[in-house]
């Protein structure tokens, strides 16, 4: 087991709890974990693109000319790729970029942000992420207590409205539920703060 200090939102140490050593002290793998923010990257474009091929052009109903007699090459439509207007040749059309992952290979990759952020003594544990109002000095508040600087996301067990209005002004500061929690998101964070209850859900489910 890994100790761990339990703070409260001043930055005092309230108590140590033990980690998981089957979720935060894994043999890493970076391939899995690599595999699973390209899915999340990769899920995230529109694929959009779009080009019409000779089939989708409008006109060229009829051959521009007969097929013999004129002197010129034989032509049968005048939206053919090679006449100006005519359709695309291999032109691009919308595509989905996502693709599978397998559920134990999916938990794996979790486990390994998971890992790496308390290698990086980039973890940090909360009794209590609850704040009495939403503004955002309260949070700051907070990250000043905490010592916490760079990208930091906030992790609780159950929805926070006035930890969320709190922090949405401020662009280096996520906060997530704990069943939201996601490779992409753990990597790009400095600091990963996770209340108590949610670490304790988070263990549960990953078990």
């Amino acid at each position: 087991m890994t100790k761990i200090s339990v703070k409260n939102i001043k930055g005092e140490v309230v108590k140590d709890i033990n980690l998981e050593n089957s979720i935060w002290n894994i043999e890493v793998n970076d391939d899995a974990l690599k595999k699973m923010i390209r899915l999340q990257l990769d899920s995230m474009r529109q694929g959009t693109r779009k080009t019409k091929s000779r089939s989708e052009v409008s006109g060229g109903g009829r051959k521009p000319w007969r097929q013999k007699g004129t002197g010129r090459a034989r032509q049968g439509s005048i939206r053919a790729p090679h006449w100006r207007g005519g359709g695309i040749a291999f032109g691009v059309s919308p595509r989905n970029f996502t693709f599978k992952i397998n559920k134990k290979e999916r938990v794996l990759a979790l486990k390994t942000a998971l890992t790496y952020k308390n290698k990086e003594k980039s973890l940090v544990v909360l009794d209590n992420i609850k704040l009495d109002t939403l503004k955002t000095k309260e949070i700051i508040t907070i990250l000043k207590n905490l010592k916490l600087s760079g990208k930091v996301m906030f992790v609780t067990k159950e929805e926070s409205e006035n930890l969320y209005m709190a922090s949405r002004n401020l662009g280096n500061v996520l906060v997530l539920m704990a069943d939201e929690l996601n490779c992409y998101d753990i990597v790009n964070a400095d600091v990963l703060v996770v209340e108590e209850e949610a670490l304790k859900v988070i263990e549960e489910v990953l078990k």
